[in-house]
């Protein structure tokens, strides 16, 4: 059966018994705003710029190394998350950009795949790859590393792999290649850390002599798991040594839940920056480890904290502006593309609160002393509340002002679930 979209009619509609109470309350904020100094109108068009890509494997239900629950209608193939992902565009508006997943992802036909994202109005980002799995029909395993393995003709493997994805990339019109691998040991004396390392800067060398001239390198760093020993890229510190050796084309990409609890990710955000190695994010939310969970579903002052250092790092001419925002997250007990329409919403909110912060009085604090008056500049701007900007911003730009209610309301998991049957439990989310 044809893919359907949610007809903008239906958004019209369901838009028109929203759009005074959000006339209202957008006035009301823009008055507030405005006895501080700040254009509302100004906020709307940067909150307007600003995107996030969608995760492809993200539109399919997630799940934990114990379980995995099937969603009714989940997509099959890259095909139809290509589908999911235009819906929750169409509906929210700052989502336009899709990091693909390879081999997940894979097909022999990626110039028809590159046609079908622009005929729904999306494009690619970048292509994340994938050595912490074996590949059916593989001839080797990545069981005991993949670009550290002992054994070189892995190595060579792995390299090959990402080698493909930068060709697969480029046909789908992306610039950057995310790697992040799970090497490491379980038990003490396992490898030698520094072997293991070196062999991983070796790997890299070649991956990153292989990207085009135009392309990012984006190392991706995490604490633990699946080695739960040690990790060779396990922190920032030893992402931002492999980034600084492999050259100017390589950055750091930091993912939210791959850090040990009570890490100071701001912080990270703010050193990378400095130096110039911050590539981008995995933005998700967690409570104990790497959960993946909805962003700004538990420490939402954190996100605006990030977002903080990031409007910081732009006013000193950083050259954040061409970071690469990615959701990275599992949904494993709601809808998909309720989670993403939501987390979208939260990224884009921790923004809009950060650029409403009294930066020359937090200046002026910070150079004084006064901690209360500093600490007082984040509280009000975290604190205001941005959704009739975030609403108003969607609404001028042809999607909701209630994304999750039009979803519900238009019945696309329901048709998604007569049309797409489940065959023989298949799905494409690629992960467990």
């Amino acid at each position: 059966m044809p893919f359907s979209r949610i007809s903008s009619d239906l958004i019209g509609s369901e838009n028109a018994t929203r759009l005074a109470a959000l006339q209202e309350d957008y006035e009301f904020l823009g008055r507030k705003l405005a006895r501080r100094g700040l254009s509302i109108d100004r906020i709307k068009e940067r909150v307007k710029a600003f995107t996030v890509a969608i995760p492809s494997w993200g539109v399919g239900a997630g799940g934990t190394r114990f379980a995995r629950f099937p969603l009714a209608g989940e997509p099959r193939s890259v095909w139809e998350k290509l589908e999911d992902c235009s819906v929750v565009q169409d509906l929210g508006r700052n989502t336009p950009c899709i990091s693909i997943h390879f081999p997940w992802d894979w097909t022999d036909d990626l110039k028809g795949l590159r046609q079908a994202a622009v005929q729904l109005g999306l494009h690619f980002g970048p292509v994340n790859s994938n050595t912490f799995q074996d590949r059916p029909g593989a001839e080797l395993s990545y069981k005991y590393g993949s670009l550290t393995h002992t054994d070189r003709h892995v190595q060579e493997q792995a390299i090959a792999h990402n080698r493909a994805c930068i060709e697969g990339g480029v046909a789908l019109g992306s610039k950057a290649l995310t790697v992040w691998i799970g090497d490491g040991t379980n038990f003490p004396g396992q490898q030698d850390f520094t072997a293991s390392f070196d062999r991983y800067l070796e790997s890299a060398e070649k991956i990153y002599a292989a990207l085009p001239g135009d392309w990012t390198l984006l190392i991706e760093h995490k604490l633990y798991e699946p080695a739960f020993y040690s990790t060779v890229i396990q922190d920032w510190g030893t992402s931002y040594i492999a980034a600084t050796h492999l050259g100017d084309r390589a950055k750091c990409l930091v993912d939210l839940g791959h850090h040990a609890p009570t890490v100071n990710i701001e912080m990270i955000v703010a050193r990378l920056a400095r130096f110039g190695k911050l590539g981008g994010f995995h933005f998700n939310d967690s409570k104990y480890g790497d959960d993946d969970l909805d962003a700004g579903s538990i420490d939402p002052f954190r996100l605006f904290l990030i977002f903080n250092e990031l409007v910081e790092a732009d006013l000193r001419g950083s050259g954040v502006a061409s970071l690469e925002h990615m959701i990275d997250q599992s949904h494993n007990a709601t809808d998909p593309i309720e989670s993403l329409l939501l987390s979208a919403e939260a990224i884009a909110g921790a923004y809009a609160r950060a650029l409403i912060v009294d930066r020359d009085t937090l200046h002026g604090a910070q150079a004084g002393n006064d901690v209360i008056m500093a600490r007082e500049q984040l509280r009000t701007a975290y604190e205001t509340p941005m959704g009739p900007v975030l609403a108003m911003a969607r609404y001028e730009s042809g999607g909701a002002i209630d994304p999750v209610a039009v979803f519900r309301v238009s019945g696309y998991r329901e048709d998604r679930a007569r049309d797409r049957p489940a065959e023989g439990g298949a799905t494409s989310a690629g992960i467990v």
